[in-house]
């Protein structure tokens, strides 16, 4: 996995990383069914090719390279993974 989406996303689902992504890697969007019931965004760890686009735009800071995740938040790389391992 290259990034990760950790808890400053949690309610607030901000989707300016989604729509700077090159490679489509951030969901749910808001047009995606899952998007209401989701707390947080997820990034594909298959997709991402660790362009580091999404960094940036995100308001609330939440997106990290798994090697700098603070170590408070590690369960959030099994989290986006899993989820969307659940989606295949």
């Amino acid at each position: 996995m290259t990034y990760v989406i950790a808890e400053p996303c949690v309610n607030t689902k901000d989707t300016a990383c989604v729509e700077v992504c090159p490679v489509d890697c951030i969901h749910p969007k808001k047009d995606e069914a899952e998007f209401e019931a989701e707390t947080k965004l997820y990034i594909d760890p298959e997709t991402c090719i660790d362009c580091g686009a999404c960094v940036p735009v995100c308001p609330v800071q939440a997106i990290f390279p798994q090697e700098e995740l603070p170590e408070k938040w590690a369960q959030y790389t099994q989290m986006d993974a899993d989820w969307y391992a659940k989606r295949k």
